[in-house]
């Protein structure tokens, strides 16, 4: 491990001096930059040295605007960038924007830098940038930049190409990269400070926001962004039940849901026998952090089957979902990066003009263009393979068919030489494969399950555009667009609006967002070798008192209970800001600062747990409906009120909502009124840094 020690000097703005600090590199990519000031911009700025209440006068231009982004993830970072090209058309004004995260700034805590190797990315780094615009005969700058492919080409020629899965602590890096080059290319007049600590409160006042710091330091802000990212909600329910069950037998071990890099994974003993809820991407990373974070190693023969080689200190996995099967893989990647899928039929104004009335409903008016448009996909692909001069005829009368009302894709496609359309993707077979299923024991649902997978497989190595289902179910991806201009605000009859949440979402992200194949083919090896085991579908997870353990089951496989010592929530837990513990939510949400949306009204009201804002740029909306036009919340606090936000990166090409979104939100940030100018007749009192500032009059306590 390379060690170094770098000095801080005194900056008569720091409430810190020339203190040492050491910092320790783990595998870090170098990242040289263009220009001189960006190297500078590296400099490591100790706890205290973000420009706080106590010594923001004599760093800050007094009368300079000043931009908080509360949150360095992608969302964060997507607003800096887009600020910096912003600033750099227009540097009239004296600007200092403050970019502010609690555990690593330039990329938060999710895509922190020094986490596993192991932990991937979920979509080909190829389609991955977090520059608003491709890279040109300029330097790299905001605007015009390398996807994450290209940097990391770059930086490693022998790297694996753009079809590759990146390790999420390398697109941390690339997203420090990208922080980096945004502050080189500020124009002089705009200063940016990176500040390590959370923010705990936010008071309006009738001149901006002042916001507390965990480390007791109050910033002054006129525009604040809120990309809080991922919470950790309060357990509810079950898991709740499970949770305190663990508690009192400290033999047991419940973790709850959260980014698999920030379990305690290595606690876990190698003699435990792990319970695990869900089979998703977490799972999968939960599964390579149990086998080859313990030293094992996979192994492929010459026959490209892959075994497993133990440790040793590896525990015993069980795991369990609704499906009964785990998540299936991206078909082998075809597609270049700046790839668009159109949508010939499902897309908003074909919906609306067909549908019943004003609040739609997804069931009625919604999905029945979704299947529409994932057969012709399908159906396109059977035909390029069978029949290629016959595919525009039966795409034209497709479309043609399509302004009377939905059409029936199935039928069209046997007029035009489609031998056997039975095999159109059923999205409710394929979400639920072994539903209503009952087996004659767990051998048998092992073999089931091995050759399902082996199914899938088959067609995943034949890629994302010759393989007519996986080509299809791209489709999925491609159109949350469209459900989400459909959805967002109120779009969906309220129970039409829980419904979609409760029962096509989760189908939608089964579906939709898969491992890479070797991954799957990871997980039969650890199945053969009997490390990992599939309980079954529908499997319960209960605390059994008796035997002192919890206990997993699936009904459907006689004999399939097992005891485990440790239970592994492996889901993404579901937003929620009214259970969000954290103390900025809590305190925005008593001061009346959020509130959340609510669908509807009287008793078919539907609290969704997300944020209230407006359109683009998302100002957060009061209990009266009245925005805070200082303020903008954007990703995941607005879950539910808007559809999908965990979104994390653009995609080479034209700008996606990401990028949009983005830039919106940095438009309203530096869209502020003149200020007043300064009562000179008396200075204005220095708070002290340990002092809280006091709230304005009238505000709530």
């Amino acid at each position: 491990m390379s060690e170094f020690v770098c000095f801080v000097y005194r900056n008569p703005a720091s409430l810190l001096s020339a203190k040492e600090i050491r910092i320790f590199l783990r595998g870090r990519i170098q990242n040289p930059l263009e220009s001189a000031r960006a190297r500078d911009s590296r400099r490591f700025r100790g706890p205290g040295q973000h420009l706080g209440r106590k010594a923001e006068r004599s760093h800050v231009v007094e009368d300079s605007h000043r931009i908080v982004i509360v949150g360095s993830g992608p969302r964060g970072v997507g607003v800096l960038e887009r600020l910096a090209a912003r600033l750099a058309a227009d540097a009239s004004r004296s600007t200092d924007i403050f970019l502010v995260d609690a555990v690593e700034v330039g990329c938060g805590r999710i895509w922190r830098s020094d986490q596993a190797g192991w932990f991937l990315m979920n979509t080909v780094c190829g389609e991955v940038t977090m520059f608003s615009g491709p890279p040109d005969d300029g330097p790299t700058r905001p605007g015009a930049g390398p996807s994450l492919a290209q940097w990391w080409e770059r930086n490693d020629p022998d790297g694996p190409g753009p079809n590759a899965y990146a390790p999420r602590a390398l697109h941390g890096r690339y997203m420090r990269y990208v922080v980096d080059v945004a502050e080189a290319h500020l124009p002089p007049s705009a200063t940016l400070h990176r500040i390590t600590a959370a923010v705990e409160d936010l008071v309006p006042s009738p001149v901006g926001y002042t916001l507390r710091l965990s480390d007791g330091t109050w910033l002054r802000a006129d525009r604040v962004v809120l990309t809080t990212g991922h919470p950790t909600p309060a357990l509810l329910g079950a898991h709740r039940e499970l949770a305190e069950f663990a508690a009192v037998r400290p033999h047991l071990r419940y973790i709850r849901g959260d980014s698999p890099a920030d379990m305690p994974l290595d606690e876990i003993h190698a003699t435990s026998t792990v319970g695990i809820v869900g089979i998703g991407l977490s799972f999968y990373d939960i599964m390579y952090a149990l086998t080859v974070g313990r030293g094992g190693k996979f192994v492929e023969g010459p026959d490209g089957e892959v075994r497993y080689e133990p440790s040793g200190d590896e525990p015993r996995m069980v795991v369990g979902s609704r499906s009964g099967v785990p998540l299936p893989a991206r078909g082998r990647n075809q597609k270049t990066a700046a790839y668009k899928a159109g949508s010939a039929l499902f897309t908003p104004d074909n919906v609306r003009a067909h549908s019943a009335g004003a609040l739609l409903d997804f069931t009625r008016d919604v999905l029945p263009w979704l299947l529409a448009e994932i057969h012709l996909t399908y159906f396109t692909a059977v035909l390029r393979a069978e029949a290629p001069e016959r595919v525009d005829a039966f795409r034209t009368e497709v479309i043609t068919r399509s302004r009377q009302g939905v059409p029936d894709v199935l039928a069209l496609a046997k007029v035009h030489g489609v031998r056997d359309t039975s095999a159109a993707p059923d999205l409710w077979r394929l979400s639920r494969p072994f539903e209503g299923w009952t087996f004659n024991g767990v051998e048998d649902f092992d073999r089931a399950l091995v050759d399902a997978m082996r199914r899938d497989l088959e067609h995943a190595e034949r890629g994302n555009v010759d393989d007519a289902l996986k080509t299809s179910l791209d489709v999925l991806r491609d159109t949350r667009w469209a459900i989400r201009e459909l959805m967002d605000f109120a779009g969906f009859h309220p129970q039409a609006h829980r419904d979609f949440l409760d029962d096509f979402a989760p189908r939608h992200s089964f579906l939709a967002a898969g491992p890479p194949r070797i991954r799957v083919r990871y997980a039969m090896s650890l199945i053969e070798a009997g490390l990992l085991r599939v309980v079954g579908p529908e499997t319960r997870f209960t605390a059994d008192g008796e035997a002192d353990s919890f206990v997993l089951s699936s009904d459907a496989v006689p004999g399939s209970a097992v005891l485990a010592d440790v239970l592994i929530d492996a889901r993404i837990p579901n937003p929620d800001v009214t259970l969000d513990p954290s103390p900025l939510t809590a305190n925005l949400l008593r001061r009346g600062v959020w509130t959340e949306f609510v669908n509807g009204e009287g008793d078919e009201a539907f609290r969704t747990g997300g944020v209230a804002v407006t359109r683009a740029p998302f100002h957060p909306l009061s209990a009266e409906g009245h925005p805070a036009t200082g303020l903008t919340v954007l990703g995941l606090p607005t879950e539910h009120t808007r559809w999908f936000t965990l979104v994390g990166s653009g995609r080479p090409g034209p700008w996606n909502e990401f990028i949009r979104d983005a830039d919106a939100v940095a438009a309203a940030a530096l869209d502020a009124p003149p200020k007043p100018a300064p009562d000179i007749t008396a200075p204005a009192p220095v708070v002290e840094a340990t002092v809280p500032a006091p709230e304005p009059e009238g505000a709530p306590v």
